[in-house]
């Protein structure tokens, strides 16, 4: 019986978020070291700026804050949990499962962040303004002539009838109006660029050399990777799914499957917001899945894990 970590990507972050690991670090005479690396990467008044949405949703911003976040969390809760069975992170929220799986530290997370979120932004700089597009409620073959009609592709693939659609953002708004006058239900979402279209293929190259200069090691635990929905484990292997995943539909529906399949017992969300463990419920109700968002103090998130593992365990 074991444990499955889910790391959120960019467009979770609130500005009420996680406020008990924030008092965490103020009630303790030494700081948390991850959450003085976000404090050096974005300003040591990040959790204020948070109320600012155009500040808090810039790659340069939102990228280093929901790896940084995600490894805070883990750094206070790893010691009172099991060692997990299985991580998947969600966009950008697989450099920090890549950490958490021991492929690089903490240090080598963040300036990868920072650098995920530069490159991409180069490469975006490159195509008219771009954005991404949630559609529910709408299968891929009836999506399909939609797309193709407005020059658009999938950019995360959620469940048969749940896409999430990405492009330039004059397209997306031409097929949003297309679909929302056909009662098909569409959310734009905050976030400025195309990620995971082709769109970004210019920042594949840039991670690409990047990530060959680090050193990659063998995961401690199955990391499955977006850009191929399954557990890698070769370094050469991972570097390459860390740098082709920004370009690619991510199989996200295909990820959740690849972590249900070794066995956990539960599902910890390690970031803010709800929306991998509300998708992961509704596609897996008979394993339990939660948010570290959703507790008031760190006893309450290891206490919920370890009931449903020993739960599981008496099954």
């Amino acid at each position: 019986m074991s444990l499955g970590l889910l790391i959120p990507g960019q467009g979770t972050q609130h500005a009420v978020m996680l406020p008990w690991l924030l008092t965490h670090e103020r009630l303790h005479t030494t700081t948390d070291p991850t959450l003085d690396r976000l404090a050096a990467a974005l300003g040591t008044d990040w959790r204020t700026r948070l109320n600012d949405p155009r500040w808090a949703t810039r790659n340069a911003v939102a990228q280093p804050l929901i790896t940084g976040l995600a490894l805070a969390l883990w750094a206070r809760l790893r010691a009172d949990l099991p060692a997990p069975a299985a991580v998947a992170g969600y966009s950008v929220g697989e450099v920090a499962a890549f950490s958490i799986a021991g492929v690089f530290d903490a240090d080598t997370a963040m300036d990868l962040a920072l650098a995920r979120a530069q490159a991409m932004d180069a490469a975006a700089a490159q195509h008219p303004a771009g954005g991404l597009l949630a559609v529910r409620e709408l299968a891929a073959d009836a999506l399909a002539p939609v797309l193709q009609r407005h020059g658009l592709t999938i950019a995360i693939r959620l469940g048969p009838q749940r896409h999430v659609v990405g492009g330039p953002a004059t397209a997306l708004a031409a097929a949003e109006h297309e679909l929302v006058a056909d009662g098909v239900s569409c959310t734009r979402l905050g976030v400025q660029i195309a990620s995971h279209t082709p769109m970004l293929a210019e920042a594949v190259l840039a991670l690409a050399a990047v990530v060959e200069a680090r050193t990659f090691s063998l995961p401690r635990t199955a990391l499955v990777c977006n850009a191929t929905g399954e557990a890698v484990r070769r370094p050469a292997a991972l570097r390459d799914a860390f740098a082709r995943q920004v370009a690619q539909t991510v199989p996200w529906d295909r990820c959740m499957e690849a972590v249900a399949e070794r066995g956990v017992s539960c599902v910890l969300e390690l970031g803010p917001g709800t929306t991998l463990s509300k998708m992961w419920n509704a596609r897996f109700p008979a394993i339990a899945a939660r948010s570290a968002d959703e507790f008031s103090h760190p006893a309450a998130v290891i206490d919920w894990v370890r009931h449903q593992i020993a739960r599981a365990a008496a099954q």
